[in-house]
C-alpha cells in the first residue's frame, strides 16, 4: 500500500522546518514542503511481506541508487518514528533482496512481469528493468542498511538477504578490478551510444590499477574509460561500513578482511592512477581512467560524482585536491558546467547542453561551509521551479520554464536535505 496522508512526525518536521524559514525564506518552505510530501505520497509502496518498493518516479521501476537518496531525509525523523524506520527498513530488505537476483543490475521491477529493456543483450531476466552496472548501485544500499543502523540503533534489515547481498557485492568488486576476466556484457540496439557499450559490449579497454571498473556512469551514461573515480570513492567508503557492521553486528572476520583488502586497494589505486592535471598543471581528480595513460578531467550532475566526494564520506572539504578539483569543476574547464540568464552549474551527457540539475546543484550547497553559498544556491533552485513547487531532472540556465522530467523524486530530495542542511539539520553518519 501507498500512504495516503503524511504521517504526524512527518508534518511536525515539516512544520519545523517551515518555522526555521521564517518569513525571509518563505518560498524555500514551500517548495520544501511539497517536495518532502511528495516523496512519501507518490513513490512509496509497502508491500504486505514488509518491504518497500519505490518508483524513482515518472518510470515504473526502483533504482537502487535513487531509492535510497530518495529515503535518506527521513532518516532524521525515523529515529522517533518506529512506523517511518519500518518502512525504510523494509526498502533495505527489497533493496538487497534484488542484488541477490542480480548484482548487475540497476533497476528492478515490483514484480517478475518482463517489463523494462528485455531486448538489451545482456543476461536478464522478468525481475529487472535494467542491467547496465554501476558501482554506485551496490554502494548506496550498503550506505542506506548503514545509515538506518546509525541513527536509529536497527539491525533487523542485517538479514540473510543482506549477508549473502555483501558478499556479492564483495565479489563482484574484487572481478571488476580485472574486468578482462569478467562474466559481465551490455550492449543495446540504440541510436545513442551512451546507452550501449563498446568493444563488443565489454566497454573501453583498461589494465589493472587496483580500483574496480564500472559500466555505467550513475546518469546510467556509459563510461568512456572504465574506472569511475567517484563511485570508486564511495566504494572505499562503503567497504569502511561493511568492515564495521561485519566487526560489531556479525563478528564475521572473513567479510571484515575481504572488505578492508579491497578498500586498502582501491584507495590505492584512485590516490596513484585516479589524478590528473588542470589548465594551471595543478594536481587534481579525474572523472574516469582506464590504466593506460587516459583520463577525463569533467564531473556530471549525478551522484556520485566529484564534488560529491566529502559529503559521501571521502575526504574533507577542507582537503587541498578536492578544492582544486571543485574549483576546476566549477569552470568552463568542466565540459558539462554551463552558465546562463538565470543559473550556473553543472549538467550532464544525460541531458541538453545547457541544463544545469538540481542535484548537482543541491551537492554544491552541501559540500562548502559558507552559509551565504548555501542560501544563494536554495534561493536559485526555489526561482527556477518553473512554477512546480517542486525539482526537477534539469533545466535550461537561459529559460527555466524549459525541463525534463516533471517528477524527479531524487531531485526533490535533494533540494529537502540542502535546506535542512542550511539549518544543521543532519543525518547522522
Amino acid at each position: 500500500m501507498a500512504y495516503k496522508n503524511i504521517p504526524n512526525s512527518v508534518s511536525k518536521f515539516m512544520e519545523k522546518i517551515t518555522q526555521k524559514c521564517g518569513e525571509t525564506h518563505k518560498g524555500w518552505a514551500e517548495n520544501f514542503n511539497a517536495a518532502f510530501a511528495n516523496t512519501l505520497l507518490t513513490t512509496v509502496k509497502r508491500r504486505e511481506d514488509g518491504t518497500t518498493f519505490m518508483l524513482t518516479g515518472d518510470i515504473p521501476a526502483m533504482w537502487l541508487r535513487d531509492s535510497t537518496a530518495q529515503v535518506r531525509p527521513y532518516l532524521v525523523i525515523a529515529k522517533e518514528d518506529e512506523d517511518l524506520a519500518d518502512m525504510i527498513a523494509g526498502l533495505v530488505k527489497k533493496q538487497f533482496f534484488y542484488i541477490n537476483i542480480d548484482p548487475y543490475a540497476n533497476a528492478f521491477n515490483e514484480t517478475p512481469n518482463g517489463a523494462g529493456h528485455q531486448t538489451d543483450d545482456t543476461k536478464m531476466n522478468d525481475w529487472i528493468w535494467e542491467r547496465k552496472y554501476e558501482i554506485d548501485s551496490l554502494c548506496y544500499p550498503v550506505q542506506l542498511a548503514y545509515l538506518l543502523y546509525k541513527n536509529t540503533g536497527r539491525r533487523d534489515h542485517f538479514n540473510q538477504d543482506f549477508i549473502a547481498g555483501v558478499k556479492k557485492i564483495l565479489d563482484v568488486f574484487q572481478v571488476e578490478q580485472d574486468h578482462n576476466q569478467s562474466p559481465y556484457t551490455f550492449m543495446r540496439d540504440t541510436n545513442r551510444p551512451e546507452d550501449t557499450l563498446i568493444n563488443e559490449g565489454r566497454g573501453a579497454e583498461v589494465v589493472p590499477t587496483g580500483m574496480t571498473w564500472s559500466g555505467f556512469r550513475p546518469s546510467d551514461d556509459a563510461c568512456k574509460y572504465g574506472y569511475l573515480v567517484p563511485s570508486n570513492m564511495f566504494a572505499v567508503v562503503i567497504l569502511g561500513y561493511i568492515e564495521e557492521i561485519f566487526s560489531k553486528v556479525f563478528d564475521e572476520q572473513i567479510i571484515v578482511a575481504d572488505a578492508r583488502k579491497l578498500k586498502n586497494e582501491i584507495e590505492a589505486g584512485i590516490e596513484k592512477y585516479g589524478r590528473t592535471t588542470n589548465e594551471a598543471g595543478e594536481d587534481v581528480y579525474a572523472y574516469e581512467v582506464d590504466g593506460r595513460g587516459n583520463a577525463s578531467l569533467m564531473d556530471d550532475s549525478n551522484v556520485p560524482n566529484l564534488i560529491s566526494a566529502p559529503y559521501l564520506g571521502y575526504g574533507t572539504i577542507h582537503d587541498e585536491r578536492y578544492l582544486r578539483t571543485r574549483n576546476t569543476l566549477l569552470s568552463k574547464e568542466n565540459p558539462y558546467y554551463y552558465e546562463g540568464k538565470y543559473a550556473k552549474g553543472i549538467g550532464s551527457s544525460h541531458t541538453p547542453e545547457n541544463y544545469v540539475w538540481p542535484i548537482a546543484l543541491a551537492m554544491e550547497g552541501m559540500t562548502t561551509d559558507k552559509k551565504s553559498e548555501k542560501e544563494r544556491i536554495l534561493n536559485l533552485l526555489v526561482e527556477n521551479d518553473a512554477g512546480t513547487h517542486l525539482m526537477h531532472e534539469g533545466f535550461d540556465v537561459d529559460n527555466p520554464n524549459n525541463y525534463t522530467r516533471e517528477w524527479f523524486s531524487w531531485a526533490n530530495m535533494m533540494f529537502c536535505e540542502l535546506v535542512m542542511d542550511y539549518f544543521d539539520v543532519r543525518v547522522e553518519k
